[in-house]
Formats: C-alpha cells, structure tokens, sequence
C-alpha cells in the first residue's frame, strides 16, 4: 500500500497488524484527544465488491451490537483512492492471546477471562449477531486507570446476523475453535456455535493448547492435572460436538463460569431475566450490571459536614451524576445502560451503577450496598417499576416521592436473601415534562435509609 501519514483527521502512528483483507493502524484523533484504531481495506482487494461489502459490513455490525463489551467504531469513510476505512476503539492491552506467552494462565484468571468473553458475545447474540471467528486473537484488552482489564470482542469480518446464519451458510471460521455445524458449507448455525468457540478459547487459557478435532477433544484434566471437574465439566459440555448438549446461551456459560471462579464458598444461583411483557416482571439484577460496563476507579469528591461521608458519582459523559454514602463508590461502572433491561426499548442510554461490591452486585444472597441510575428518553418507566417483582424478597412498600428536580414513584423491598433492601424508584422532571424519566435501583443494607438522600441528589447534565 502506499505510504499513509493521515487518514481523515487522523494522524496515523503505527501498524497494529495486517491480514488478508486489511491493516489497522494505531492513530491519533485530534479532536478527542485519544489514541483510536483505523482499519483499511488493503489495496488488492480495493475492486472486489464482494470483500468491499463484507468489509463495510464488519463496521456496521460492530456499530448495530452497540456494547461497550465489542470494539467501538467512532467514525467511517473512504480514501482518496476509493479504499474504505473505519475508524475504532483502541485496545491497548493487546490480545488476550498474548497472554498465553509464558504458558497457562492461572485457573481463576482464566475463567474469568473466558466469561467475560462469553459476555461480549452474548451482547452480540441479543443484537441479532452470530460473530463465528472467537478465537484469543479477536478478544482485546483495554486498561482502565487503576490497572483493571476489560474484555473487548473484536472482528466481526465473518459475523452474521443469526437470520441469516439460521439458514444456508459458507464454511467459516478457525480450526479448533470452530463448531462442527460452521465447519461445512451448508448447515445453519446460531449462537450455540459462538458457545464452543468460547468454550476453546477457555480449554486453551487453562491448558496451553488449542482443543482438537470437535468430538476428539482431550480432557483437560489429561492436561492440567489440578484441574477441578466441574471447571472440566464446564469446557467439555461447551465443546459439545451436539449443540443440543451445549451450553445453551454464551450467558448461561459465563454465569457457571463466575460461579467456578468464585469458587466452593458462593453456591451457583440461577438469575432471573426480564420477562418482555407488563404484568409481573422479575428483574435481573445481572442485567443491570451487564447494562453498564466498563470497570473503572472512582475519583469520589467526598463531602463533610452531614451525619456521614458522602461522594458523588458521575457517568462517563457527565450525562448522570448522584451522591452515594463513602464506602459505596469502590467501584463504577460508567458507560451507559440499555433500557431493554427493563423492558423498555432496546438502545444506548446514559447511566452508571456504582456499589462497594460490583462483582456480586448480581446476586441477592450477596451483601452488596450501591445504586444503579439510568436515564431513559423514551417509554414508561413507571409501569416498568410497577410491574417489578424480587423473588426472595418481601415488597413492603410503594409511595411517592418530591423534591424540587424530581418527582415519581418508590418501591421498597425488604427481608431479602443478604439480610438488605432494594428500592426500585421511576422519576420525572419536577417541572412538568414526561421526558426525560430516571429509573433507580439501591441496594443497602442496615437501618440507616439512603434513598431519599440518593433521590434527591441525583443531577442530568
């Protein structure tokens, strides 16, 4: 290709890599003031409108997942010379198969690796999106400030919508990691196919190697002596060369996943998922967390002077922002929500939840303290609130709730599995407009009652 110093407005730096279709560049854009990807289409491949379109395709799929836990695209556009390119999320931890350098990682690390990995696909899978090509190599790392890692899934080149993929397909994918069902042309596949790819990208961070033939898989105990059974259990039933037999959701994987590397003291639970009807609606507190995802540090400014220490809390955009007791801002989660969490339209939205115990904030035997906010542009996220039940748990009250920013609705529930409380609360401008509305989820335990403080400390900037 010839020689680039700037795409667009970005100034280009380095090669991050090359392959068969594409280079991507690390680059600077000068307008955020961060470092982004650039992935071009290479040259030879420039007149065949067949790669043209699968290469425009990645980018609006990636665009359509709409998760902070897939690559990013912030921008597209053409060369000069016609070439298209798009323009991404950097990742700079590199690839999670880099990781594997020194050997096998860790049992823990790798488990949790591998549910954050099936995390990001089954974002895929609820945005219609079958990836077909998991592999260490397309799972990215981004560092946060404080040193924490998010896992970013990333080249969607041979992905699919699961509307086409349920139908006649094109052999694709990576030996090893590729289902049986994706290894002829022919046969329709669907999101199970994305759950053996994950559970080879597990077996070879616990053991080293990539698994073999579908069917003929090593137990990975054979290899990794010390290993538990039920972590065995867990691969083998993802490599299933029968999709009847696999795990039958990437999120059902991750779940049993967490469960492993939490290890024997935290039974597994079996979370509850939104029903996408009014009536009774049991809300997963998992999908709230999922909803929010990036793990950061938060810089708290505390506030003296009350009965107790408070810190105020802000999403990545300073869209939301509120005031929790010190001790419940350990960690955050700032990037936004989907209000499809709670029925409502599927979309990206401002929003944050913060707690002192973010990793079990999903389960209702765990004790947790923290707050969840997310702003909603559009539907009713009263009749949501009203509609929400917590098995476990005894709903003690309902009432309203005013102040000079807010006004709407408080749900309260108590005598829940971790000894606490949560309170669901749906609120509109004080002033009179239906738009935008709030929904917030405390959880707390202990005497003291923060959710009127949190109510009316709540900003939208």
């Amino acid at each position: 290709m010839h020689s680039l110093e700037r795409i667009g407005r970005y100034r280009l730096e380095r090669p991050l890599g090359t392959g068969a279709f594409a280079t991507v560049w690390l680059a600077h854009d000068p307008e955020l003031q961060a470092p982004v990807a650039v992935k071009v289409l290479a040259e030879n491949w420039s007149h065949r409108l067949d790669v043209r379109d699968r290469f425009l395709s990645e980018a609006r799929l990636l665009r359509r997942a709409g998760s902070s836990r897939v690559v990013q695209v912030y921008d597209i556009g053409e060369l000069p010379d016609g070439r298209p390119y798009f323009v991404m999320e950097y990742a700079d931890g590199g690839t999670v198969a880099e990781l594997l350098a020194n050997g096998p990682l860790p049992v823990p690390d790798a488990l949790a690796l591998t549910a954050e990995a099936a995390r990001a696909a089954a974002a895929l899978h609820e945005a219609g999106i079958v990836h077909r090509d998991i592999k260490p190599t397309n799972l990215l790392l981004h560092t946060a400030p404080d040193g924490t890692r998010r896992v970013l899934l990333a080249d969607l080149g041979l992905a699919k919508s699961l509307a086409q993929a349920s139908v006649l397909t094109l052999a694709a994918g990576s030996a090893g990691y590729r289902p049986p069902e994706q290894a002829e042309p022919g046969e329709g596949i669907d999101e199970r196919a994305d759950v053996y790819a994950l559970g080879a990208v597990g077996y070879e961070l616990i053991t080293g190697s990539v698994p073999g033939p579908p069917g003929k898989v090593v137990p990975p105990g054979r290899l990794r002596p010390d290993l538990g059974d039920g972590v065995a259990r867990a691969l083998l039933r993802a490599l299933e060369p029968d999709r009847t037999r696999r795990w039958p959701a990437a999120r059902e994987f991750a779940a049993e996943l967490d469960r492993l590397a939490a290890g024997p003291r935290r039974p597994a639970r079996r979370l509850d998922r939104v029903r996408g009807r009014l009536g009774a609606v049991t809300l997963s507190l998992a999908a709230l967390a999922a909803a929010a995802v990036t793990a950061v540090a938060v810089t708290a400014v505390l506030h003296r002077g009350g009965a107790a220490e408070q810190a105020r809390v802000a999403d990545a955009h300073g869209r939301v922002s509120v005031r929790v007791p010190a001790g419940w801002d350990r960690r955050l989660r700032d990037s936004g929500w989907d209000p499809h969490a709670l029925g409502l339209g599927a979309g990206r939205e401002p929003g944050l939840v913060v707690a002192d115990d973010l990793a079990h904030w999903s389960e209702l035997d765990a004790p947790v303290n923290g707050v969840f906010v997310g702003l909603s542009e559009h539907g009713d996220v009263t009749a949501r609130v009203k509609a929400l039940t917590h098995p476990g748990c005894h709903h003690s009250s309902s009432r309203a709730f005013a102040d000079a920013g807010w006004h709407g609705l408080v749900r309260a529930w108590s005598g829940c599995p971790d000894g606490g409380s949560i309170t669901e609360s749906a609120l509109v401008p004080a002033g009179g407009a239906d738009q935008p509305q709030v929904y917030v989820q405390l959880r707390q335990r202990g005497d003291e009652d923060a959710t009127d403080g949190v109510l009316r400390s709540l900003r939208m900037g």
